[in-house]
């Protein structure tokens, strides 16, 4: 055969495998409103930079007919590309191809590319369409899950893992977008699922669709499960590079810098009308961070779960900070056991990878309750406390109203570490409300009053005298210093350039034991 002839036979053989399951099977995938997998791989990375590794592997299985069918790339399409000139391994799940389902080279396929994706120190993208593991190949299919799930696992801290939710994700594959960094879903094409709606129904007799079971919205509001929802795949793409541009290569790079056109020594002066004279009353936080931050852009993260916090991602100064803020207009900016584990598994994600964290502080209490204490607060409060005190990165803190209790610890005090603290005049640093304490310590006086109604308000009034400013915890060295608030933004960037040089060393130990 000549050598033209074996060229020719090379293409023939790629386009074959490029067509998946074929073109009834990529008109089915487009009729549901979905791209195919080399689609999504094409719309995600730069222009022409995309390089597919194993293409023409295939199952090896023999059981169950399976070897007079067609597995082309056996359902999965990996390789390396680039993003904004910035290099990452993909994976991404082909349905055309026998549903998706993960076999044994399916598994092979994805753990080569992510052990590549450690090696050279970037970011690992898994687009998950999938009927869950095949069934005709048994325990090689669910091998083939532990081996993604142990590299997920030892990829943590190491490089960005973000999974795309862009059909069916079912069974055990839910476990690895579960262990990576950030999930993005799909509304009404995106599932996640341990057992599907007829399962369901036959064991607890719950009658239930596929998307109320683990649809977009349930898994961004309800459980928490995923971070971001989109209401089409190209969204999905548009926010995802938005995500990366935040993000690192790997734990030992520099953070993302890029050149800065807000400026530096910019005053916010009506940042201190947004806060209300009346301490109880409400205000939108992300009024307050959109103007402190570069540009007014702030990427929220977990937008739709435990509302009552705020994280997310921005620029100081041209550079990629986290941000974890207290949201007074949801349950009056309290920490409960869903914004606590929301929190702690932000700040943790920004030590493992050197981002800068800032905290805007107005927290009332840990939210009480028997609901609450029955669901576990005290351990869920603890992951927030044991997150920002073990974090090394450059800690800092706004105390911006009101830092009561155990809350106002777990907020990035300066007891926990926080690098620098600064508080704004309207900031009240206390054990709990003026209100709460003068019931408590005063009890007896005002029962004991003439007139207790008189006697309370007084009561109030001392002790709000004595706590509620920031004067106290500033002669204790608690806070760093009480700043205008419209002066914020360059005290951050002088803070943040100081601390730059920052190192932090800690006992040596195999690894903490979070209070999961």
């Amino acid at each position: 055969m000549a050598t033209s002839d074996k060229i020719n036979e090379l293409i023939e053989r790629k386009e074959k495998v490029e067509m998946g399951g074929g073109e009834a099977a990529i008109g089915k995938q487009h009729g549901k409103g979905k791209k195919t997998a080399r689609e999504r791989i094409e719309g995600i990375v730069d222009e022409g930079s995309f390089v597919e590794l194993d293409v023409f592997v295939e199952t090896r299985s023999t059981d169950f007919g399976m070897e007079k069918k067609k597995t082309p790339g056996d359902g999965v399409v990996t390789g390396y590309a680039t993003i904004d000139g910035r290099p990452v391994y993909l994976a991404a799940q082909d349905f055309t191809v026998i549903g998706g389902t993960l076999g044994e080279a399916h598994a092979q396929k994805i753990c080569k590319v992510m052990d590549m994706a450690v090696k050279m120190g970037t970011p690992f993208i898994g687009i998950n369409d999938s009927g869950g593991a095949r069934i005709h190949e048994g325990i090689n299919a669910l091998s083939g899950y532990g081996d993604i799930f142990l590299r997920n696992t030892h990829a943590s801290g190491v490089i960005p893992q973000i999974s795309l939710i862009m059909g069916p994700c079912a069974g055990g594959a839910c476990y690895s977008p579960a262990i990576t960094d950030f999930i993005f879903m799909v509304e009404k094409t995106g599932q996640m699922y341990i057992t599907g709606n007829s399962v369901v129904k036959a064991v607890t007799g719950e009658d239930v669709t596929l998307e109320e079971l683990g649809g977009a919205s349930v898994h961004n509001s309800t459980s928490g499960v995923a971070h971001f929802k989109n209401s089409s795949e190209d969204d999905c793409i548009a926010d995802l590079k938005r995500l990366l541009s935040f993000l690192p290569d790997n734990n030992l790079s520099a953070v993302p810098s890029i050149q800065c056109t807000d400026d530096l020594n910019r005053i916010c002066g009506d940042i201190e009308d947004l806060i209300p004279a009346e301490p109880n009353k409400p205000y939108d936080m992300l009024d307050i961070i959109s103007r402190l931050v570069d540009g007014g852009d702030f990427f929220e993260v977990h937008k739709y779960f435990a509302q009552n916090i705020i994280v997310g991602f921005a620029r100081i100064n041209g550079s990629t900070v986290g941000i974890v803020a207290n949201q007074p207009k949801i349950k009056a900016g309290s920490l409960d056991v869903d914004s606590s584990d929301k929190g702690a598994r932000f700040v943790r994600f920004c030590d493992s990878f050197n981002i800068p964290l800032i905290s805007f502080t107005d927290v009332p209490a840990f939210l009480p309750g028997v609901g609450q204490e029955h669901s576990g607060i005290i351990r869920h409060g603890a992951k927030l406390l044991y997150a920002f005190a073990e974090a090394t990165v450059p800690k800092i803190n706004i105390i911006v109203r009101k830092a009561y209790g155990g809350a106002y610890i777990a907020m990035n005090s300066k007891t926990l570490g926080a690098d620098m603290v600064f508080a704004w005049p309207t900031a009240e640093i206390a054990v709990m409300g003026a209100e709460g304490a003068a019931n408590i310590m005063f009890r007896k006086d005002i029962a004991n009053s003439d007139n207790p109604v008189q006697t309370r308000q007084e009561k109030i009034n001392e002790y709000r005298t004595k706590f509620s400013n920031p004067y106290v915890a500033a002669a204790r060295g608690f806070v760093d210093d009480v700043i205008d608030p419209a002066t914020t933004r360059p005290r951050l960037a002088s803070a943040l350039e100081m601390l730059k040089s920052k190192r932090e060393n800690r006992p040596s130990r195999k690894h903490g034991n979070i209070p999961l």
